[in-house]
């Protein structure tokens, strides 16, 4: 029942009855002596008070205070405050007179001294009501924006990602397509068998489209399957090592993320080296991360080796899924070798 009556009609009934029943709790515990037509003033005052209160709530709104700057609304609670406690005294005077409620010691005074006298106590009330509710607005109006913040930044966060997946995949078809090209005159049964290896990863990859992130063990699987149409071209120039902790293998990744490493340590690495060299990709834990390791042979040359949309994006990605703990960093580790490093946090269960 309670759910159906809107929350300021609630608060309005509950806090006008908790008015009532405060002042006869002093009432019957504090009093010296009786005091004549008691309960009918109070619940005219409290009656006079729900319909003041009300009629201000509609000027409020309909001059919009709640939506001042924070720093200006001080000024409208202290003024409709005052304004409407002396309409609050004047029509609380008033009938009290009329209906001949009032003490002996009060009928001699001028109805404009009682409606001053007790506009004093009715400013209190009044401006106790209009600081819960200028407060109420206040905190519903930050959390909305707040809500509506994170929610813009998850759109954004959302278009960014289809941004980012709609670069990568015709990238990676782009590279490979140019593979097997070289293959075709040289060894087309070669060519044909890359043809099927590139159909393996494009299923694989167009399955990883759906989702924002993917088993560690099912990226791995189309890094196996492009290595191996790689050393189709390559042959006994393109060594590949796998140093993997089975435990990390139902981590979760972004899909085609490791590939696009890969690809970019073939094309800026291995592609560019007369003898060939080494692909290392090394999977393991290391304080709370998942730490991914692609090594392969080359120089940076001073700037990051490759400046295509794959390594600017791999950065990125990671931040917007796993939040300013994820890390990506590409660095020469030593004469020869380049290594890029992914670090994902992993949730403590």
């Amino acid at each position: 029942m309670l759910k159906k009556i809107p929350y300021y009609w609630l608060c309005q009934i509950l806090g006008w009855s908790a008015f009532i029943l405060v002042y006869i709790f002093f009432y019957l515990s504090l009093r010296t002596r009786e005091t004549p037509h008691f309960y009918e003033v109070l619940f005219i005052e409290a009656l006079v008070g729900f319909f003041v209160t009300h009629v201000m709530r509609m000027f409020i709104l309909r001059f919009k205070f709640v939506e001042k700057p924070i720093n200006e609304q001080g000024f409208y609670i202290f003024f409709i405050s005052f304004v409407f406690a002396l309409i609050y005294a004047a029509i609380g005077a008033s009938l009290e007179q009329y209906l001949q409620f009032e003490a002996d010691r009060q009928k001699n005074i001028a109805l404009i001294n009682k409606i001053l006298r007790a506009s004093l106590g009715c400013f209190t009330f009044i401006l106790i009501w209009n600081l819960i509710y200028f407060a109420y607005h206040y905190i519903i109006r930050t959390r909305q924006a707040q809500f509506d913040r994170v929610r813009l930044e998850s759109l954004v966060k959302e278009l960014e990602l289809k941004t980012i997946k709609s670069h990568i995949n015709p990238h990676f078809i782009f590279n490979a397509l140019n593979s097997i090209r070289a293959l075709i005159d040289e060894n087309p049964n070669r060519a044909r068998n890359a043809i099927t290896e590139l159909s393996n990863i494009l299923r694989s990859s167009m399955q990883a489209e759906k989702v924002e992130t993917v088993p560690f063990e099912k990226e791995l699987s189309i890094v196996k399957d492009y290595l191996a149409l790689e050393f189709i071209r390559f042959e006994d120039r393109l060594k590949v090592e796998y140093q993997v902790d089975e435990d990390t293998l139902d981590q979760p990744v972004p899909p085609m993320m490791l590939q696009t490493l890969v690809e970019n340590a073939i094309k800026h690495g291995i592609g560019k080296q007369i003898s060939g060299g080494i692909v290392k990709v090394i999977s393991d834990f290391r304080n709370n991360y998942h730490e991914l390791i692609v090594q392969n042979t080359g120089y940076l040359n001073g700037h990051i080796n490759g400046d295509g949309f794959g390594l600017s994006s791999t950065k990125n990605r990671l931040q917007l899924l796993f939040g300013e703990k994820a890390n990506f960093e590409i660095r020469q580790v030593d004469n020869g070798l380049v290594e890029a490093r992914i670090l994902i946090p992993v949730e403590i269960k």
